[in-house]
């Protein structure tokens, strides 16, 4: 059975959730405009997540650099690839 960190603490998974479920939180959390709670979360999310396998997808999507924890909630930080060639090719500009 899987175990992630979630907050300095082990959590023991009952079940890993499907790549779907995963997929589905992504989602959610990339698209928000603002940092949003785990209950704001769990409001916006298109299906019912058990709230254990939640914090397992959170542990890993903060494991993996997708996700900061912030004291308001959580916040998407991952960029992609295509963005950052688009920034490296810029370089740096002196103003």
């Amino acid at each position: 059975m899987p175990e992630l960190m979630f907050r300095k603490k082990m959590i023991k998974a009952q079940h890993s959730p499907t790549l779907n479920t995963v997929m589905m939180v992504e989602e959610v959390i990339r698209t928000a405009k603002e940092i949003i709670s785990v209950a704001e979360l769990k409001r916006k999310l298109p299906k019912k997540v058990n709230h254990y396998t939640l914090k397992l997808i959170l542990s890993y999507l903060q494991l993996s650099g997708k996700i900061e924890f912030t004291p308001n909630g959580v916040l998407w930080i991952f960029m992609p690839r295509e963005d950052l060639k688009l920034i490296m090719k810029k370089g740096r500009t002196w103003t």
